[in-house]
């Protein structure tokens, strides 16, 4: 019999994996997110070199 301690993290180290398998797949579903390629501020400087 193991100790109530060591209990205790083991189904707290499984209940993380579980919710970071979901969280994973909500993003994968999700796709990439929508990012401004170009920021206003540094458009002239990229295009200037």
């Amino acid at each position: 019999m193991v100790s109530l301690t060591q209990q205790t993290s083991r189904i707290r180290r499984r209940k993380q994996t579980t919710n970071g398998k979901v969280n994973k797949r909500v993003r994968r579903a999700n796709g990439t997110p929508v990012f401004p390629v170009h920021i206003e501020a540094a458009a002239p400087v990229a295009e200037a070199k």
